[in-house]
């Protein structure tokens, strides 16, 4: 009904049915078909039907008035959110892993402010997963797959996890040659990754590594520090050592075997639809990432330039 209502506002304002007809970009035969409808529901004649002339009833006078700046001001609503939304300008709220963002992401933020200098983005950094929809966040960029099905979510990337330690730890514990060596040795376990799965990557061979770790973290930054300051193995994504295997402070442990991989997502609220200047920052994301063989799942080498 309340589309039949703003078409009859139409019709009012230009005093034309084929007029209306030809703004809103119906057949001048729907229009009249509408007007009808609308008139059957109220219970009231609106439109003085006439060849040579066009004239409100008194009940169509009384409700365009009505009606009048209500629709206007709809409609001017429905401009702007739709400018709004189409615009690469304006707010934008975004949300991401802590470790990764401040590290191996940082340029990639600071180049897309430089990019888009019209978007003024908001971004929350966090290592827990929030509710997007309770805090208002256009776009995610989020780490495995995600199970909650009020969300949108796109694989962008992967990285894989490795086993390293540092020299120091390696030179007084000795080197693992074989999985089954790890469970005697010091672990660092990271309750983002509480299972240790390996694979070979030649020949796929799979191993499951007990943990009895002495340490747990919830922070991969920290158990990446610890791991460099001798405390033990960590299995790590390799998204958060290229630094520390290029200077050598960490260095792999079983370079033939990886662990699971970590999927890179952009995710969304499935009851919002994205804007232009989220859809821009999800494909700016992407290329970023396409463009770097640290999220094609590759393993740097030593000295190697990410």
């Amino acid at each position: 009904m309340l589309d039949d209502v703003a078409l009859f506002v139409q019709i009012a304002q230009l005093r034309s049915l084929k007029a209306a007809a030809d703004r809103v970009g119906l057949p001048p035969a729907t229009v009249t078909r509408r007007l009808r409808k609308l008139e059957e529901r109220i219970g009231a004649q609106l439109v003085h039907r006439s060849a040579r002339k066009f004239a409100l009833t008194s009940a169509g006078q009384a409700y365009f008035e009505a009606f009048a700046d209500l629709v206007q001001h709809a409609e001017a609503t429905l401009r702007s959110l739709d400018t709004d939304r189409t615009a690469l300008q304006g707010s934008l709220k975004a949300a991401a892993p802590t470790n990764i963002s401040v590290g191996i992401l940082q340029p990639m933020w600071s180049g897309f402010l430089k990019a888009y200098p019209d978007i003024r983005l908001t971004l929350t950094l966090s290592n827990e997963n929030q509710d997007l929809q309770a805090n208002q966040v256009d776009l995610a960029l989020r780490a495995g797959p995600q199970t909650d099905e009020r969300l949108y979510q796109q694989r962008l990337g992967t990285v894989a996890t490795i086993l390293v330690a540092s020299p120091g730890y390696l030179e007084q514990a000795g080197t693992p040659i074989d999985p089954a060596e790890i469970e005697s040795q010091a672990q660092i376990r990271v309750a983002a990754l509480p299972e240790w799965q390996l694979q070979n990557t030649t020949g796929g061979e799979q191993a499951r590594i007990p943990i009895s770790a002495r340490i747990t973290v919830d922070d991969i930054g920290l158990a990446r520090q610890l791991a460099a300051d001798g405390h033990g193995l960590a299995l790590l994504p390799v998204s958060e050592l290229s630094a520390d295997l290029q200077t050598g402070r960490l260095v792999p442990v079983l370079p033939g075997w990886q662990g699971q991989r970590r999927d890179i997502f952009a995710v969304w609220p499935t009851g919002r639809l994205l804007s232009a200047r989220a859809k821009c920052l999800r494909d700016y994301i992407a290329d970023y990432l396409s463009e770097r063989p640290i999220f094609r799942g590759e393993v740097p080498e030593s000295g190697l330039r990410l």
